[in-house]
This record gives structure tokens, sequence and C-alpha cells, in this order.
């Protein structure tokens, strides 16, 4: 989007737009599918990566490009024009933390693996793995937890994940607005997972004896006594 210095602070201009590509042979139009984006400041330039392939794009028989010259054309409806009125300060804004951690010969840890110590909003927190299970999980499940290692009256919202190594589909289970005190600082699931579904090589969660723990820490704030 061109000559936008006329438009007021935090504009937005929500657009439903076609782009075409004319073909100089059959005089037929190649076109997108309409779709509908946001532009704004910060992201003015919404398109399409794979409106063509090159390959048939450069083979002159095809149409598309003649004489080294090409002929676009592009339809734009405007949705709705206006600037944003919310605002946010990145004081009371949380950008979420994510770290992971590779865990190496895991068939020879004992009934606790613990992360060292990383800092959130200025809080300190570990992770803490069973991987022959804890509580109501000992035995059948890995159990993990967010620990809050400042015992502190602290909430969070946070998602845990133990990756797939072969595939997409990672375990991974969220809380939202989790509150920590001193007298319980762990929280967390003790059947994050089946044990035999962790140890099977078939399932991608333990290659070469080594996983993969992923972490994100979504929002923490300081709770009242």
């Amino acid at each position: 989007m061109a000559n936008t210095s006329s438009l007021p602070a935090n504009w937005e201009v929500n657009v439903v737009f076609s782009i075409f590509l004319f073909n100089q042979i059959s005089a037929n139009y190649l076109c997108s599918l309409g779709i509908t984006r946001r532009f704004l400041a910060m992201k003015s330039e919404w398109g399409f990566s794979k409106l063509i392939s090159k390959k048939v794009m450069s083979e002159p028989s095809n149409g598309y490009l003649i004489d080294d010259t090409c002929v676009l054309g592009a339809e734009v409806f405007i949705v709705k024009k206006e600037a944003a009125i919310q605002r946010l300060s990145l004081n009371n804004c949380d950008v979420p933390y994510e770290r992971d951690w590779k865990i190496t010969n895991f068939s020879k840890l004992g009934n606790l693996w613990e992360s060292e110590e990383f800092i959130v909003r200025g809080h300190k927190w570990k992770i803490w793995l069973y991987p022959k299970g804890n509580k109501g999980g000992v035995g059948t499940y890995v159990s993990m937890y967010l620990f809050n290692a400042g015992y502190e009256r602290v909430q969070a919202s946070y998602t845990l994940c133990i990756k797939n190594q072969v595939s997409d589909e990672h375990k991974k289970l969220t809380i939202t607005n989790h509150l920590f005190t001193p007298s319980s600082s762990s929280w967390g699931w003790p059947t994050f997972m089946e044990i035999a579904t962790m140890n099977d090589p078939k399932k991608g969660f333990i290659v070469n004896d080594s996983c993969l723990v992923h972490v994100e820490i979504s929002s923490v704030e300081d709770a009242a006594q």
C-alpha cells in the first residue's frame, strides 16, 4: 500500500483484493482468489507467494511472458478504513517467553529431570519432568510441571510441550492464569503423556535416546496477597 503519509496515526485499511496475470496468447487472465487482508503501518504489503510457478511463467509458449514483458492487473475493494483506537502499553504487555531443552540419555534418567533456572518478568522458574511419573501418574505416565523457584505469589499462563521429532504432532498442554503461591509453587500434569507412548520409537518423541522439551510462558503477573 503506497502513499500512506496522509493517513492518521495507527491507520488500518481492510481490503478484498485479487491479482491478475494476463495471458497474451489466449487473451485470458490467470486470477488469484479474492482474499481479505488488513493493511496497517507495520504491515503494508500483502500478496500471493505462489501465484504461478517460475517455470510456467518463463516459458514463452504459455503466453504470460512475451518479449520479456508481462501484463499484471489488480482488483481492490476497500471494506473499512479507520484509525485504530485501541492502544497497548509495553509496560503491561507480556511478550511470550519460549525456551527449548534437549534431554539426552533419557533412558538413564532418575525419577526427576530438572531444568536450569530461567527468569521471566523478574520471576525465577524451572521445568520439572518425571520420566517414570509423579503422584497419580507413577508407573504409567510421564509427568511435567512448571516450578516457581522464587516461591512467590504470581499468576501465570503457560504451555508445556514434548516435541515430536518426526512429525508436527507434538504433545502440549496449556494452563491459563494459574496462581502460584509459596505453599503451592509448582503446577502441571501428573498424567502429561503415557510412558508407553513416550518410549515407542515409532511415535517420534524419543530419538537417539533424546527428547525435546519446550515451554512457552505467555503472561506473568504479580498476585495480591
